[in-house]
């Protein structure tokens, strides 16, 4: 494993750092530094922005409403939230379609950072993204922003699209029917009880606690990549506003497959996959909150990968709860793009395959 960190390290990352448990046995490693200037290392147990990872977290929530009667899964979105998804589209959307991307409702990033002009090479350029570092946003502010984009696909559709958008939505649904804000129920009723101790919603621009910088080089179009570490996360809130620690994502996938969080049945509810386009136009099994990878030879696989501006991180733990890894990156988009915008390969892609391969498979 350590090799394997430092393979990561050499091909390009400035530092990376993981956890892996098999059978109660805990490695923890890291290579590299956590800051490119001062040299200072990264470290196994420094906390990270987790991205989307965050889903799963905010899904497991949904689903203790759902546990308690007060929020139906086939019930439309309308029906909670008639000022925010009115007329048509909130009867005919439901919270599974928020849940499972199958909405229709676009992503609002690309409207919310406009200079990133759909990722195309000729144009974009990274002004939004130091625009925004201190901007609060409104979560309807964003969810106004995807609704009034034109739809990516019919509500229900058999192949759903990733969106942002639902994930605010389901936090506006916590917050309506549970009477507090959503990051705060997320935290008392799913952080709290899985017995995380280095995981929360920040409430600032900063990370509290040991943390490494994060390194955003957007496709080639930032060079030397830039720090953007301090950033005001309300841009993504419960889609991928979370920090916390490779332990801690160990600790909460195996409590959340182990029905400590949810019981079993709402657990399976949860694993029932459909196909979903990603944001990088890739198709992933994905359920309510949970992204299910079957690696051959090792087995099924659930948890969630996350990126925000300069992190990286993929927690992944086989369905019997005995092999898990969580991995963490502080740099992100280091492909460049050719001139029709797809991603060019990168010595670091395979050498994180490799990572990833012998942390789920064993050596």
């Amino acid at each position: 494993m350590s090799s394997a960190l430092q393979d990561v390290h050499r091909a390009g990352i400035p530092g990376v750092f993981a956890e892996v448990r098999d059978e109660g046995r805990v490695w923890r490693g890291a290579s590299g530094v956590a800051d490119v200037d001062t040299g200072r290392p990264v470290r196994p147990g420094m906390r990270q922005r987790v991205g989307s990872v965050t889903k799963t977290f905010t899904a497991a929530a949904v689903m203790q409403q759902v546990e308690r009667g007060r929020v139906g899964l086939d019930t439309p979105i309308g029906t909670y939230l008639p000022h925010l998804v009115p007329g048509e589209r909130g009867r005919k959307i439901t919270v599974r379609m928020l849940l499972n991307h199958t909405s229709g409702i676009p992503d609002y990033i690309p409207y919310a950072f406009p200079s990133l002009k759909g990722w195309d090479p000729a144009h974009a350029s990274p002004e939004s993204l130091d625009d925004n570092r201190f901007r609060r946003f409104r979560p309807a502010e964003l969810i106004e922003l995807g609704l009034s984009a034109p739809p990516a696909a019919e509500p229900g559709a058999p192949t759903g699209v990733y969106s942002n958008t639902n994930y605010l939505l389901l936090g506006q649904l916590l917050e309506e029917v549970t009477g507090m804000p959503a990051e705060r129920y997320i935290t008392r009723h799913v952080i709290q009880r899985a017995g995380l101790r280095h995981t929360g919603f920040p409430d600032g621009p900063r990370v509290r606690g040991p943390h490494s910088r994060m390194y955003e080089a957007l496709y080639g179009l930032i060079d030397p990549p830039r720090d953007y570490s301090v950033y005001d996360m309300s841009w993504v809130s419960t889609g991928a506003g979370l920090v916390s620690t490779m332990e801690d994502l160990n600790r909460f996938y195996a409590r959340l497959l182990d029905g400590r969080i949810v019981r079993h049945a709402t657990l399976a509810e949860m694993q029932r996959t459909v196909p979903v386009r990603a944001l990088d136009g890739t198709t992933i099994d994905y359920g309510l909150g949970l992204h299910r990878e079957d690696i051959p030879g090792c087995g099924t696989f659930w948890g969630h990968d996350g990126t925000v501006w300069g992190a990286g991180t993929l927690s992944l733990t086989r369905a019997d709860g005995r092999r898990q890894m969580s991995v963490a990156v502080n740099l992100m988009r280091w492909n460049e793009l050719d001139s029709s915008g797809r991603p060019q390969p990168h010595p670091i892609d395979g050498a994180l395959e490799t990572l990833y391969h012998r942390a789920l498979c064993g050596s």
